[in-house]
């Protein structure tokens, strides 16, 4: 059997129908209109009410913990609220009483229409997805989200959207929306298979997170969503006129994105209408959750929810852009970084493809999904060839007329290959790669991050053609370990 930790995390939205690729010029020119001196100024003197571009080291979890607290300060018009519960499985009842948790997100001054969502492509798509997708078809205005961890409902053997549709009446009820059940969004991740223990959800786990909503910080849903995550995620960013972009986001495993699949959400106070915030997300989410691969598997539960409160003016479309794209891809390189077992985050940096941006992505995931390349990172083994393998395969494969002879490599500040040659001569090359990979290596048992290195590859073709960064992880025997045993 397999099974769905899919991505959940707090990202914004974006139609099916918005994705596509966009021109590095122009991402660029919205990331240079928004840097004006108002907003550095803010992030300045922002008290770390923000997460820094680049997380600093952590020396203790505390310490992370008590950072991203202080950061998670929500947006206005959101609430949310955590609870924990327990469930018997009928599929596997010999395992016992098993842990669920559940949080609901409360939009306290009514419902927004506002909100895009991206759901995964997989064809044996949950419960929860086809729900979704019937809000969104219908175009329903939500006032809450409801997301579950430890069973996704993906093709269960009971009636697997009437469940879904029991706690998201039992979210309606307690909050006493007047729109009822149908401005509510479900989430679910964890066990494939498996049915949703509705009756223990809607009658104890939400009534107990409903009572537990607080306006103060999104921290409780970055914890609550975790499955074998490590540790939370959490990013922020205010704007210069006070807007709030907040996201949370959870996945370690069963990881590569291609637009709708992740289970996540974003929110914002900003006013926005939602043609102009799908847009916006679709160059996020290409620029960011579209660029990374844990291990190659497409999640049956992902789904990417964007939400917008709509009680704060917004001065800048380009600086909500800018801060879109900062809260994704720092969240993005968190979820890598968080990556089941993972050892090294591996950083794919592509000049000068010859096709587009979303083919130059696939090389790259391709690269990273290596097994060869990702066992030589683990071993800190620069063992090259399986770099320069996995490129050769790929550009023959696909792209079999296209020139690879002015491609040159690099691994960290070295070049490795030029001309369609090797450059590693001497023991002296050899260390200073392998001691490169040891720098940015991680704890595959850490419960927190202690810092944000990257194994650092270059890959350039020369001439011109599309750029894009791509992230991947290592592959060590924590990640088999965790999948082994990952029902209970």
């Amino acid at each position: 059997m397999k099974f769905a930790r899919n991505v959940a995390l707090v990202l914004a939205v974006v139609s099916s129908s918005c994705v596509g690729a966009f021109s590095t010029s122009r991402i660029n020119n919205a990331m240079n209109k928004a840097s004006s001196n108002a907003a550095t100024m803010l992030r300045e003197t922002n008290g770390g009410l923000d997460t820094d571009l680049i997380l600093p080291s952590f020396s203790t979890k505390d310490e992370y913990i008590s950072y991203l607290k202080k950061a998670g300060a929500l947006p206005d018009g959101f609430a949310l609220g955590t609870a924990k519960g327990t469930f018997v499985s009928v599929e596997a009842p010999a395992m016992g009483p098993l842990p669920i948790k559940a949080t609901v997100i409360h939009l306290t001054e009514g419902p927004t229409d506002s909100w895009a969502a991206v759901f995964t492509g997989n064809r044996f798509p949950g419960c929860p997805i086809k729900v979704g997708k019937d809000r969104l078809a219908k175009g329903h205005p939500l006032q809450a989200l409801v997301i579950n961890n430890k069973v996704s409902n993906v093709c269960p053997g009971g009636d697997g959207i009437a469940a879904a549709e029991s706690v998201c009446a039992a979210v309606a009820e307690g909050l006493n929306l007047p729109g009822g059940a149908n401005t509510v969004l479900p989430s679910s991740t964890g066990v494939i298979g498996w049915r949703l223990p509705a009756k223990e959800l809607a009658e104890d786990v939400v009534p107990k997170a409903i009572e537990a909503i607080q306006a103060d910080s999104a921290f409780a849903a970055a914890e609550a969503i975790m499955t074998t995550d490590r540790y939370p995620k959490l990013r922020s960013k205010t704007l210069s006129n006070g807007v709030r972009v907040v996201g949370v986001a959870k996945g370690a495993g069963m990881i590569e994105p291609n637009m709708a699949t992740m289970l996540g959400y974003i929110m914002t106070d900003a006013t926005i209408e939602k043609s102009k915030l799908q847009t916006m997300l679709s160059a996020a989410c290409n620029r960011s959750f579209n660029s990374i691969s844990i291990d190659g598997d497409e999640s049956t539960s992902d789904t990417v929810v964007a939400i917008a409160s709509g009680l704060k003016p917004l001065s800048s479309e380009d600086e909500l852009q800018a801060a879109l794209f900062e809260v994704c891809e720092g969240l993005s390189a968190d979820l890598v970084r968080n990556g089941e077992g993972t050892g090294h985050v591996m950083r794919v940096k592509i000049s000068n493809f010859p096709g587009s941006e979303y083919d130059a992505r696939r090389m790259g995931r391709h690269l990273v999904n290596s097994p060869l390349v990702k066992c030589a990172i683990s071993g800190n083994d620069p063992n090259t060839g399986r770099i320069a393998g996995a490129i050769g395969s790929f550009m023959g494969k696909f792209f079999p007329e296209e020139s690879v002879d002015e491609m040159s490599l690099t691994l960290g500040e070295r070049t490795i290959f030029n001309n369609g040659k090797f450059v590693l001569e001497g023991q002296e090359v050899e260390e200073e790669l392998s001691n490169h990979m040891a720098d940015a290596q991680l704890g595959e048992h850490d419960d927190f991050p202690q810092h944000q290195k990257f194994v650092e590859i270059g890959i350039d073709f020369g001439g011109e053609g599309s750029d894009v960064t791509v992230l991947g992880s290592d592959l060590t025997n924590e990640y088999v370990a965790v999948n082994a045993d990952y029902r209970s």
